[in-house]
Order: C-alpha cells, then sequence, then structure tokens
C-alpha cells in the first residue's frame, strides 16, 4: 500500500512537472496540439508571454520563438543604377517577428534560416529596383535616408499597385507561403499582402546600406584617370613654375649685368676723373720747377736701375744718364721764381 501510494505520487510530481514550461524573456511561447497551432474562442492564435504556464502533458507541445529585433547582415552585391553603373552595396536588415503564428506556419516550423532566405531575396529585388531609379550622385548624398524608407515601406506593405516593380521569383515564394497559412487557418487569419513581409508575420524595423563601393575594374579605371589627371595639374603646375624660374632668373641677370656695367662705368668714369687730376696736379707741381722734376725723375731711374743685385749696364762714361753721379759738387738748378698773379 505504501509503494502505491509513493508511485502515483511520483507519477503525479512527473505529470505535473511535465505539464509546467517557462518561457524565458524576450521570447514568446506557441502551444501546438497534434502539430497544430492551440487558438482561443475567437479563432486566434494563442501566443504566451514570458512566465510561467501549464500545458496538457505528452498532447501539447511548447515552441518558443525569438521576440527581440534581430539583425541579418547581406553580403555585399552588385546593382546597377539609372545611369547604367554598376556599384557594390553592403547593406544590412533589422527585422523581428510580429504574428508568432502567422511565423511559425510560413517557415514551416519557426524555421529563422527560411525567413532570412525569403526576408534576404525579397530586399535585394526591392533594392536593385529602387537603385535603378537613382543615379550615383543621388545615392551617396541625402537620397540614402529616404531611399531607405521607401525599400522598408515597400517590404513592409507589399509592391501590389506598383507597375515599374515586376513579380519576383521571391514575390512568389512568399506568395506561396502565404497561401499556405490560409490554408492552414482555414482563411481565419487577417488578410494581408502577400507581396509584403507580413505575409510571413515579420515587420522589417530598419534597413541600411553600410557602404557603397565601386567594382575593382571600375575603381581600378578611376583611379587611374584620376592619377592622369593630377599628373596633367602637376606638370602644368612645374612647367608654369619653370617658366616663372626662368623669367626671374633672366631678369636677376639682367638687374646683374645691368649693375655690373653701370658700376664698371662709374669706377672708369671716377678712375679717369682720379688720375686727370693726379696728372694735373703733377703738371703744376713739376710745371713750377723743371729742373726740380728732371733731377726726381733722375733718382728714381737711379733707385729703379740698381735694385737688383746683378744688374749689368753698359753706358759711355760721357752719358747724360749719370750727370748727377759726375761729382758731388753738381748743384742742383735754381728753380726761376715764379712772377706773383693777381687775382
Amino acid at each position: 500500500m505504501r509503494k502505491s501510494v509513493i508511485v502515483i505520487i511520483v507519477v503525479v510530481l512527473v505529470a505535473l512537472y511535465t505539464s509546467m514550461f517557462v518561457v524565458q524573456e524576450g521570447q514568446r511561447g506557441i502551444v501546438l496540439r497534434f502539430g497544430k497551432v492551440l487558438r482561443d474562442r475567437e479563432n486566434k492564435p494563442e501566443i504566451f508571454n514570458p512566465g510561467l504556464h501549464f500545458k496538457i502533458p505528452f498532447i501539447e507541445t511548447v515552441k518558443t520563438l525569438d521576440a527581440r529585433i534581430q539583425t541579418m547582415e547581406n553580403q555585399a552585391d552588385r546593382f546597377v543604377t539609372m545611369e547604367k553603373k554598376d556599384l557594390i552595396v553592403d547593406s544590412y536588415i533589422k527585422w523581428r517577428i510580429s504574428d508568432f503564428s502567422r511565423y511559425y506556419l510560413a517557415t514551416g516550423g519557426g524555421d529563422v534560416s527560411q525567413a532570412e532566405v525569403l526576408l534576404k531575396r525579397k530586399f535585394s529585388d526591392r533594392l536593385r529596383s529602387e537603385l535603378g531609379r537613382l543615379d550615383v550622385k543621388g545615392i551617396v548624398t541625402d537620397s540614402r535616408n529616404r531611399l531607405m524608407t521607401d525599400v522598408r515601406q515597400a517590404l513592409n506593405t507589399g509592391s501590389a499597385g506598383d507597375s515599374e516593380v515586376e513579380t519576383t521569383e521571391a514575390d512568389n515564394a512568399i506568395a506561396s507561403a502565404a497561401a499556405r497559412v490560409a490554408r492552414e487557418t482555414n482563411g481565419a487569419q487577417p488578410a494581408v499582402n502577400p507581396n509584403s513581409m507580413a505575409a510571413l508575420g515579420i515587420e522589417v524595423v530598419d534597413v541600411r546600406i553600410k557602404q557603397i563601393s565601386l567594382p575593382a575594374e571600375v575603381s581600378d579605371a578611376i583611379f587611374q584617370r584620376m592619377r592622369a589627371e593630377r599628373e596633367a595639374v602637376a606638370r602644368r603646375h612645374r612647367s608654369q613654375g619653370q617658366e616663372e624660374a626662368e623669367k626671374l632668373r633672366a631678369a636677376a641677370d639682367y638687374e646683374v649685368t645691368r649693375t655690373l656695367a653701370e658700376a664698371q662705368r662709374t669706377a672708369l668714369i671716377t678712375r679717369g676723373e682720379a688720375d686727370a687730376e693726379t696728372a694735373q696736379l703733377y703738371a703744376n707741381a713739376f710745371g713750377a720747377d723743371p729742373a726740380f722734376f728732371t733731377f726726381i725723375r733722375s733718382l728714381r731711374a737711379y733707385e729703379n736701375s740698381f735694385s737688383g743685385n746683378n744688374d749689368i749696364m753698359v753706358f759711355s762714361s760721357d752719358s747724360d744718364f749719370f750727370r748727377y753721379m759726375k761729382s758731388p759738387d753738381v748743384a742742383i738748378p735754381a728753380t726761376p721764381a715764379t712772377p706773383a698773379t693777381r687775382p
């Protein structure tokens, strides 16, 4: 009897334990009964918020879905602008689950990878369409914010009524998922645009372009052209600088030559005037006493003639050159008196 009571208590505890489940913060729980989403009396999917809840053991199972905002990094892809120019665009998407029941059914049991594949394909198609309407200048300037807003709204509301956007493979896949949800719920779900992410129970919170770059071949061509343009500008500046240098050098050489010629002319004039004044002084000085001038000239001739140690000169004994050396009594001729002149 006692053992049976213990067994009953253990079974009750196990049943109680298996009937409880906890939904963590940042998550939402969906209870599945025989694989079908559990719904309330209004035929709305029953979503369990974070906390402790109960379920029927072995009959109902719980599927937890992430309710937080998730970030999906997109691989850089090539896009064509209105000018038929290629751009490499690197972007990311922030999204969250808005309808957990629809999301679970549309993605085949809440498969995040399948949801991201559809979201990435839809985003790529829409971004390609929007970039095809703008030129490069409009993409890299203030139009980028408006571009991102348009893409986000198009993802959330769909592209119905937009004649310029063709139906793509991503639209067909999303529409197929929306049809599957309608079949699963017997049309109880509210109608949504099958070309929007709302058909998957997803809300796009934000889309951003991280980087816009040119393809490698285009970048190399642009860099080569820029380098050639800069080299041409540099050559033009260098030639202009050399031209200015030659002008300055020629002007400096001309100024130097002119200054030297002017200085030489002034020096020659000054030297000529000095020589003339010197000759005039000599003429005035020696003209007053010719005999004394002759005597001084003879002394200078003697000094210059006998300055060396091995000088040999042959003169006649009666030469006039030695007239002041023949006799010490030879007197210097008297200087005639110069008559006074009145002013």
